[in-house]
């Protein structure tokens, strides 16, 4: 799950876009007295100004996310949630001194809302913990192969920016012209977005205003706890291997097989937001590789693979671990991306073979009157979406190749030419299923490209790089089209979205990288035993040389395991399909491990499923006793913990780079390597 790619379903996001149809009925009634402003208004200096200072945060937290496992739960609620709290706030203070002149309005909110998610969500697509950082020399001395001058780019602020800048921008407008048929013809649900737009406009009726306060004040709680036991660790851990995040929980053994709490925060509180299954796949997955396949194969060291090849030589046991990871990734990515297909064409058939009805039919339900009104406003002409595709198209065609010679102009316009098909692909299926599958066709590209352009002339680089170009389009694509949703229920006119949308992409192409590179420079990324492993470096560039290599460069029988784990994959989706269209009385498909999930651990251990599954816990025994308040309350409090230990990445880093360590290193030893310390130390 690199999770907000990885094609999962958000099932909390369904059941509550599903309570909603019920509720939507009647909240336009709620707002009849107050004025919806004009998108001009509903863009104001605040909202900018909020929006720049909850980016900077969530580009922290979404880095630090990727840069560990990779895996992202949505934060929408804590967007919101904040978004209204510091702009309620500030108004609250202007009316006390009788100076307010615009009040604080759902609109502006989800502006708000939107222009963070639309940042943090370029930390994801920008790929720098995933095929940026795969280019690096870091990344590239860790294969035995392909670690050529054509094939490894050193990572630079200025042509990170660059290319960022080059190719972020055009999946917003690939989607606009199509955004009445999905939204109005087709009604899709677009199940985050339909949860996030309920949730904003609760917080702006009055029962749902003092909720919202009472949830700002225990998510600044759990904040404050996150950070102070973050900054307690720092005091420990002078060095990898130091510290609470090495303690030994279940024993050394388990402990040198990855099994261990390492008592974080941040994926005590992902774990309280991922739904159970998701938690337990990828506990499963740990216990699969970690504990069962990986101590099998290391007893054939020097059968299998050379006994002189280094833990992170590719052709050896870490070659396992991350192609076999890879194929269960490709597998689950293969299954949706043609089960996706058959979905959105077979809806697009059903659709058009129905009878429409004459869209100036008097519409009776006063909520959708109000909504269709205030969508269809404030248009956005087609030809200046279609002119904006060219013209930034163009500069891409032109950019991107100069950024990476490996690349020339018509591979970019070849992408460019698939890009709208597969980011109308990707809109239209998570609107129906609330599943994006961006990274799949990121994955897809890496071999198409790669494969392409051969190993002698840099098809490592042309494979990640055209990866970046896909992934931007159809990532911004889903996305605009999951914020024209929540515009739409919270009567925000097209134009403040879009407008939202790009700022928040131009802010995420700025702050991405500079938060990156704080993290670069501090630390050793990607270094498999180190705090910032950054698994989809590797995991991407593995992919590269597939494509480039072919599958003969695999240690022995790593192909053939690889292909069972590609199959295992797509029969454990099909089970889990299957089960859900035939078998409704006990709703089995609920317990189908994701193939997807399972895979991350197959790289990393288990130690991070561990923390996830102790959060699954506490949310469970919380409405075991009180699931009104666990429901909610259990959101903030799971930010307040990812917020306080993500953002102490900040100070942490500053130190790093100012050559303050810390003090004390906690070291767990085993009593025999315990006695030759101390007879060390005597002998001294």
């Amino acid at each position: 799950m690199e999770n907000k790619n990885s094609g999962d379903r958000n099932p909390k996001a369904e059941e509550e876009g599903d309570d909603h149809d019920g509720e939507k009925l009647v909240m336009e009634d709620a707002f009849k007295d107050v004025e919806v402003p004009s998108w001009r208004k509903q863009i104001t200096f605040r909202a900018m100004v909020t929006s720049l200072l909850l980016s900077i945060v969530f580009n922290f937290i979404v880095c630090k996310l990727n840069l560990t496992t990779g895996v992202i739960p949505s934060l929408n609620v804590a967007a919101g949630l904040l978004g209204f709290a510091i702009v309620k706030a500030w108004t609250s203070l202007l009316e006390k001194f009788g100076v307010l002149k615009q009040p604080f309005t759902r609109q502006e909110n989800t502006v708000i809302q939107t222009c963070v998610v639309a940042s943090s969500g370029i930390a994801f697509s920008s790929g720098t913990a995933s095929y940026l950082l795969g280019m690096s020399t870091r990344v590239a001395a860790l294969a035995d192969s392909g670690n050529t001058p054509a094939n490894v780019k050193q990572l630079s602020l200025g042509w990170m920016f660059g290319f960022l800048f080059a190719v972020s921008f055009i999946g917003l407008f690939s989607i606009v012209p199509l955004r009445k048929m999905m939204i109005l013809k087709y009604k899709l649900t677009y199940p985050s977005g339909t949860a996030t737009a309920y949730l904003i406009n609760s917080f702006h009726t009055p029962k749902g205003a003092k909720l919202a306060v009472k949830q700002v004040a225990v998510l600044l709680k759990s904040f404050c706890v996150s950070f102070a036991w973050a900054f307690f660790q720092w005091f420990f851990a002078v060095a990898d291997g130091c510290g609470f995040s090495s303690f030994p929980t279940f024993g050394l053994k388990a402990y040198k097989q990855k099994f261990y709490f390492d008592f974080s925060s941040t994926y005590v509180g992902v774990g309280m937001i991922c739904p159970y299954m998701v938690n337990i796949s990828l506990m499963i997955g740990a216990i699969l590789s970690w504990g069962i396949m990986w101590p099998l194969i290391e007893k054939n060291k020097g059968s299998w693979y050379s006994a002189d090849l280094p833990d992170s030589s590719l052709h050896g046991l870490q070659g396992y671990r991350v192609f076999i990871a890879i194929a269960m990734m490709l597998g689950d990515g293969f299954y949706h991306v043609i089960l996706m297909l058959i979905k959105t064409f077979g809806s697009l058939a059903n659709a058009w073979g129905a009878e429409v009805a004459d869209q100036n039919t008097q519409i009776t339900n006063y909520d959708e009157l109000q909504r269709k009104e205030y969508f269809l406003k404030d248009q956005i002409p087609n030809w200046a979406a279609l002119l904006g595709y060219i013209f930034l198209a163009a500069i891409s065609i032109v950019v991107v190749p100069i950024i990476f010679h490996q690349l020339k102009w018509y591979h970019i316009l070849v992408a460019y030419v698939i890009a709208p098909v597969l980011a109308f692909c990707n809109a239209y299926g998570c609107g129906l299923t609330d599943w994006s599958l961006a990274s799949n066709y990121g994955k897809l590209a890496i071999i198409l490209f790669s494969a392409w352009v051969g190993l002698d002339t840099g098809g490592v680089i042309a494979g990640l790089a055209s990866c970046g170009v896909m992934m931007s389009i159809v990532a911004t694509a889903s996305d605009l089209m999951q914020d024209f949703k929540t515009g739409y229920l919270t009567l925000s006119s097209p134009r403040s979205m879009f407008l939202s949308q790009v700022i928040g992409t131009a802010l995420g192409c700025f702050i991405t990288p500079l938060v990156f590179w704080i993290f670069y420079k501090a630390y050793p990324l990607g270094d498999p035993e180190g705090s910032f492993p950054a698994p989809y470096g590797q995991l991407y560039r593995g992919i590269a040389l597939l494509g480039v290599q072919g599958l003969g460069s695999l240690p022995k029988h790593c192909v053939e395991l690889a292909i069972g784990f590609f199959v295992a994959a797509i029969a454990i989706n099909t089970i889990q399909e299957v089960l859900l269209r035939r078998e409704t009385k006990y709703k089995i498909y609920r317990f189908i491990p994701s193939p997807m999930c399972m895979a991350i651990p197959f790289y990393l251990g288990g130690y991070f499923a561990i923390d996830m599954c102790v959060g699954s816990l506490i949310l469970f025994l919380w409405r075991m006793k009180n699931r009104t308040s666990a429901d909610n309350f259990s959101p903030a409090v799971a930010s307040g913990l990812i917020c306080g230990d993500s953002l102490w990445g900040i100070p942490a880093a500053v130190l790093s780079l100012a050559g303050v360590n810390a003090p004390i290193c906690m070291k767990f030893l085993s009593a025999s390597a315990n006695n030759k310390v101390n007879g060390y130390l005597v002998g001294r």
